[in-house]
């Protein structure tokens, strides 16, 4: 059976940067393939208590490791215009041939409502993203773009840096509406832990969309990115769980909440027992390979594991020798 690809979810608004790049060495070193960089303007919650610029990040991080890296994800609709970040993504394909991959979403308040005029519905937000992804696209092609569309404009540009061949772009989603253009204009998809149905709904109509559009989805990366919680006791899994990570047992929509003070408030409200079905939390690390495999199990080509707690270091030695070995894909 092949070898799992299972890589490391570098989390920025929890780490400063520079212990962070220690930690994805650290990671790698253990067995971990890529990593899956986060872009955040805030934490979650103040006791994460940082948040990095990811795309100087991700070029240290480059330099320090040698498997694939990407930002999971970043908005291309809000605090920078697609077309900068057109040319940041094509910096670093550029620099890291083959490695580079460039992950996006349709954006959350809590990042991006500091330079937007107004915050729109989820419609809209959707929308403004695949209408990135089309200027992007024509920016990967090296001629002179112009656009003009429904939310952007853009005068007279090329990318004079380009890579020889352009970065493949997924999109996150839990969506089946958005997975299936995701599956028609897109490269992958990269989604969350959620119930089995739930996962096969998406991944169907993402296929639907990749072969409408003349594509095999079987060839198309499917990633995941899966939190959990271990420490050498239940207890303490749990109660990193709830310290770090109340946000994973938050059991509502996220996207409009726009502080991080708001959401430890929230966080006053979260019990060990919300974290149930949305998040593993256990210092058996047989049952979190279970739970990993269980996924591959489901069709993902990549997963990239956050555990929330502040013991990354000892958690990748562990999960290296004892969970990582035992994953077949």
């Amino acid at each position: 059976m092949a070898k799992a690809k299972i890589g490391y979810a570098a989390m920025l608004e929890q780490f400063h940067p520079t212990e962070l790049l220690g930690m994805c060495a650290a990671a790698e070193a253990a067995g971990f393939e890529g990593i899956m960089a986060a872009d955040h303007v805030q934490p979650w919650v103040p006791q994460q208590g940082q948040a990095a610029y990811v795309w100087s990040f991700m070029t240290a991080a480059a330099e320090r490791t040698k498997g694939d890296i990407g930002p999971g994800v970043t908005c291309p609709s809000f605090r920078q215009h697609p077309a900068m970040i057109a040319q940041a993504a094509a910096t670093l394909a550029t620099m890291y041939p083959g490695r580079f991959w460039l992950g996006l979403g349709s954006g959350e308040a809590l990042n991006e409502h500091v330079v937007a005029g107004y915050w729109p519905e989820v419609g809209e937000r959707i929308a403004r993203m695949f209408e990135s992804i089309e200027i992007m696209r024509k920016l990967f092609s090296g001629k002179d773009v112009k656009h003009r569309g429904n939310y952007y404009r853009m005068e007279t540009m090329r990318l004079w840096t380009l890579p020889e061949t352009p970065p493949p772009i997924y999109v996150a989603t839990a969506g089946p509406i958005t997975a299936e253009k995701t599956g028609r204009f897109c490269d992958g998809i990269i989604t969350v832990g959620a119930p089995e149905e739930k996962i096969e709904t998406v991944f169907e109509r993402f296929e639907k969309g990749a072969r409408e559009a003349g594509r095999d989805p079987d060839t198309m990366p499917r990633i995941l990115q899966l939190h959990l919680s271990w420490a050498p006791t239940d207890e303490e899994a749990m109660r990193n769980a709830i310290v770090e990570w109340p946000n994973g047992g938050m059991k509502f929509p996220k996207q409009d909440i726009r502080s991080p003070f708001d959401f430890a408030q929230m966080a006053k409200l979260v019990r060990a027992e919300d974290f149930a079905g949305r998040m593993l939390i256990s210092a058996d690390t047989d049952a979190h390979r279970r739970e990993i495999q269980r996924f591959l199990d489901l069709g993902f080509d990549q997963i990239y594991l956050h555990n929330v707690g502040r013991n990354q270091l000892a958690w990748a030695e562990v999960f290296g020798r004892e969970v990582l070995p035992a994953l077949h894909a």
